[in-house]
């Protein structure tokens, strides 16, 4: 279910810990499985456990609590509009609601299509900027207006059809 790279990755991220904090690392190897897989399964969570020698729920507590995990998996650009209070004094519901029905799906859906799935998150520490998103976890988009979601998305799908 793993690759044998996947395994190796694990190891140098293991190997910046101390022998006995080894579980240190399980953030760094939740983010390779879901690099590998496209997000962190039941079952990947387990291997994750056995592999640092922790518990099974330990590991899934991790999974559970940041929103930077997938447990299902999702489209190929994730959308996490903050939608925090602060964000929300500054139109993130807004443009939650603007991308709700641009792509026709609702939280935590995804696209028929399969590219967009979205979702609201909390605070991402960008709250003079708001309303903000992040795209795959990666890219910060501030101050989104509907002009501004709707030129994301179009340009999304463009490089989708682009030759």
């Amino acid at each position: 279910m793993i690759s044998e790279e996947t395994k190796l990755r694990f190891a140098q991220e293991v190997a910046k810990f101390p022998p006995e904090q080894k579980q240190s690392a399980v953030m760094a190897c939740l983010a390779i499985v879901q690099q590998e897989l496209g997000f962190v399964s039941f079952e990947s969570e387990q291997l994750v456990a056995d592999y640092l020698g922790m518990a099974p729920i330990a590991v899934h507590e991790v999974t559970t609590f940041y929103n930077m995990y997938n447990t299902e998996p999702v489209g190929k650009y994730k959308l996490n509009v903050c939608t925090n209070l602060p964000c929300q004094l500054r139109d993130g519901r807004r443009a939650m609601n603007h991308l709700k029905n641009k792509l026709g799906i609702d939280n935590h859906q995804t696209t028929s299509d399969g590219l967009f799935t979205l979702q609201e998150c909390e605070c991402l520490g960008a709250c003079a900027d708001a309303p903000v998103l992040l795209v795959n976890d990666r890219d910060m988009c501030s101050l989104m207006s509907d002009e501004k979601l709707d030129q994301l998305v179009d340009g999304l799908r463009a490089a989708e059809v682009a030759p």
